[in-house]
């Protein structure tokens, strides 16, 4: 079917996924053909950008030629970031115009979708100028205001942002090489934002704004509902909030607010110093959760860690397992997935395939036996799951120490429905997340899933023969996973540990470009290489020498001391078979 927008003599056709094909005049905008292909939907997630012939593509953006499209909607990934990044573009522009003396900081993310901000150059805004900056901001909305894009000359961009006062923004600028810059206009505001925009404000009609702590909430709907805003119970402080506050504090005593500061430590010949300091820090908060245990020796037996993928779970249960040996207990590590079923019984998700972060692929009676056996003191014949050929086998015959712990890895150990049958108050419950607080300036956060996914995209292709094409098509997936089974129980933690470490990416950066180049131009995958890409610009590269050999960057790098270490063989091992 084709649908003609208007009878011009010179037109240009769109094709979308489902077949449909829709004309408009040349040099129609694209926001144009989207309206009429979403028109009289219900039901269906906000369409805010597309993929035309596999780039994504702003909806502002004017049409010359024929091609083919797929809708981008809130409930996707890129969705989700395009509807973020300008919803934080209105609250900036609006909070000028109505606090022009303030400077709003965009901090961190926060559970069930939003973001943390700060006000400074003035006192905190008051809950009634809370309530009237939220009034502002859905008037805008209400007019539809366009969101302009301008690309200027690179020095017309750096002059802008010096007469703004923006210093953060000027010292990024010197890392960027092409003469062009792209500057996003609303009300009196012109600024630059990483990454694309939806076309006018009328797209942007969920949120709210919450007064907490010493500072608000930006609330936004997460990917899986687009159009609901999550109530959250703000009378208690949520334990991420607290792990954020401690990180921010660290980068302060590095000098390094955002990655300008990085940059400049880098340049100035700091970064070793960066590295010795942010691993001290890492090893402090360690060796404190290995005295939270052994002040309840006796009590605790078993230690579950818990987190998302490439948080860095493994290197932190052998770096505590130490930590817990210098203080005279001795650990007896025990890894989730070696209890996995064989992968004939792995259940599937609603594609048909394999869907490996389900609770389901766990025995979970053969778990919760072998675990309450162990804490009784009986020797166990430990599984051990082969990822190649999908079969669990036999592993080690083992038998926990006297008053030792038992530490249990994996993304489902702080789910209650992983071990029922194992008493509670024997427990000690650890959430481990590399939760990146290093933002690009003020209000340009660094996203925590993009520091996973690019340690990810380094291990895999070292450790796993995955190519980056590879990792970033499952990436998705194992999104969806989390946000089912894991990040739901990340407030059953008793402690949170932040994996995240301020100059990995820098690190990180010289090891993922030549992979991240390797794929394929307009296929999928191209379209978050490039993103990751674009992130990684404002990076100067930093070398790897300086870095601990147990370091958590280690683990996704290469050359940990850890790599090898089991702490099974510091309890006591009464055999071993196959």
């Amino acid at each position: 079917m084709t649908v003609r927008l208007s009878r011009p003599r010179r037109t240009a056709r769109i094709t979308f996924e489902d077949g449909r094909v829709f004309s408009a005049e040349i040099d129609a905008r694209l926001e144009e053909y989207v309206a009429a292909a979403t028109a009289g939907e219900q039901d269906a997630a906000p369409a805010i950008a597309a993929i035309i012939d596999g780039k994504l593509t702003e909806l502002n953006r004017h049409v010359r030629h024929d091609g083919y499209a797929k809708l981008v909607r809130l409930n996707s990934a890129d969705g989700a970031r395009i509807y973020r990044r300008s919803l934080t573009f209105l609250l900036i522009a609006v909070a000028r115009k109505t606090f022009p003396e303030a400077h709003v900081y965009v901090e961190h993310s926060i559970t069930n979708g939003g973001y943390f901000c700060q006000i400074e150059g003035r006192d905190p805004l008051t809950k009634q100028e809370i309530a009237a900056l939220e009034r502002e901001m859905r008037q805008v909305v209400e007019a539809n205001l366009p969101i302009q894009r301008t690309e200027m000359p690179l020095d017309e961009a750096m002059a802008l942002f010096e007469k703004q006062g923006d210093t953060e923004k000027l010292e990024l600028l010197k890392q960027r090489h092409k003469p062009t810059f792209i500057v996003y206009s609303l009300l009196d505001t012109k600024d630059y934002f990483h990454g694309y925009m939806a076309p006018s404000t009328g797209h942007l009609r969920y949120f709210a704004l919450e007064l907490a702590n010493d500072g608000f909430l930006l609330r936004f709907p997460q990917q899986d509902s687009p159009t609901h805003i999550t109530p959250i119970a703000l009378g208690s402080r949520p334990p991420l909030f607290d792990v954020f506050t401690e990180t921010s504090h660290w980068l302060r005593t590095l000098g390094i607010r955002n990655v300008a500061g990085l940059n400049r430590s880098i340049e100035a010949g700091r970064l070793t110093e960066v590295i010795l300091v942010s691993e001290a820090l890492h090893e402090q908060r360690i060796s404190n959760i290995a005295a939270e245990i052994a002040a309840r020796r006796g009590q605790l037996r078993v230690v579950l860690i818990a987190g998302p993928s490439s948080s860095g779970k493994t290197t932190f249960a052998r770096r505590l397992a130490v930590r817990l040996l210098a203080l005279g207990i001795r650990p007896l590590a025990v890894s989730v997935d070696d209890y996995f079923v064989d992968r004939a019984h792995t259940p599937r998700d609603e594609n048909g395939e394999y869907d490996f972060e389900s609770l389901y692929t766990v025995d979970l009676l053969f778990l919760n036996r072998q675990i309450n056996q162990l804490i009784a003191g009986e020797s166990v014949q430990l599984p051990h799951f082969d990822f190649h050929t999908g079969e669990r086998g036999k592993g080690h015959l083992v038998q926990a120490p006297p008053h030792g712990v038992l530490i249990v890895e994996g993304i489902h150990a702080l789910n209650p429905a992983l071990l029922p049958e194992v008493d509670p108050a024997l427990c000690y419950r650890v959430y481990v997340s590399a939760l990146t607080q290093l933002n690009l300036d003020r209000y340009n956060r660094a996203s925590t899933t993009d520091t996973r996914l690019l340690r990810r995209i380094v291990r895999d292709v070292r450790t796993r023969g995955y190519s980056a094409t590879e990792t970033i098509a499952r990436w998705e997936s194992v999104r969806r996973g989390e946000r089912r089974w894991i990040f739901p129980h990340q407030n059953n933690a008793d402690v949170m540990f932040n994996s995240a470490l301020p100059y990995e990416l820098s690190v990180l950066k010289p090891l993922a470009l030549p992979l991240l180049r390797q794929i394929e131009v307009g296929t999928p995958e191209w379209i978050e290489a490039n993103r990751l890409l674009a992130r990684l610009q404002w990076f100067r590269p930093g070398e790897t020498d300086h870095i601990p050999s147990d370091s958590i960057l280690r683990e996704f790098i290469g050359g940990s001391i850890l790599e090898d270490y089991r702490p099974w063989l510091t309890s006591t091992q009464v055999g071993s078979d196959g």
